[in-house]
């Protein structure tokens, strides 16, 4: 087994463990709201701020697109898809332990999507975390907290491919290097 080969098998089980473990807690989370706020029972956390009230959405974000469910579902196939490649394509940990859990959030929703479908991919969202302008679950925080960390590993100019580890064309290193 090549050095590049052990590498990828440990983004490959960082990217498994960090997705199946966000899984879990998502699918869990939502279980308990239907079961605990089933009878429109509404569980204030912090006064004005947080509680919990099961709603069932067919849309996106704010309900967005609820007559199109299907397509949502279909973007969440294709987007879990391409962060399941990114995951496996970056050389970097990091990269691949913020694309899982990304991928945990689309999955995660695509899970509600499949379960509750009354037709072809139409299903519902259980969403249970009201902010009082917002309801959503603990999938839809991971792909914000996943958006934020992609932001900062781009500031943070993070090497995502080889590519990026390779210094530039014309880059001032290699005159440097050469006239030391």
């Amino acid at each position: 087994m090549t050095n590049q080969q052990g590498r990828l098998r440990i983004r490959a089980a960082v990217f498994a463990c960090v997705a199946a473990a966000a899984l879990i807690v998502d699918q869990l989370t939502k279980a308990w709201a239907m079961a605990a706020l089933s009878d429109g029972q509404t569980i204030e956390v912090i006064p004005k701020l947080l509680s919990f009230t099961l709603v069932r959405n067919p849309g996106a974000s704010l309900g967005m697109g609820s007559g199109a469910t299907w397509v949502i579902s279909l973007l969440a196939i294709a987007a879990c898809c391409a962060l399941l490649y990114c995951g496996l394509l970056t050389v970097s940990l990091k990269w691949t332990a913020v694309l899982s859990l990304a991928f945990a959030g689309a999955f995660g929703n695509l899970i509600d999507r499949v379960m509750y479908a009354d037709g072809f991919l139409n299903g519902k969202v259980v969403d249970f975390l009201n902010y009082g302008w917002s309801v959503g679950n603990v999938a839809d925080v991971y792909l914000v907290v996943a958006g934020v960390a992609i932001v900062i590993l781009i500031l943070l100019n993070e090497p995502f491919s080889t590519k990026d580890l390779q210094p530039q064309q014309g880059d001032d290193t290699d005159a440097k290097v050469g006239a030391e």
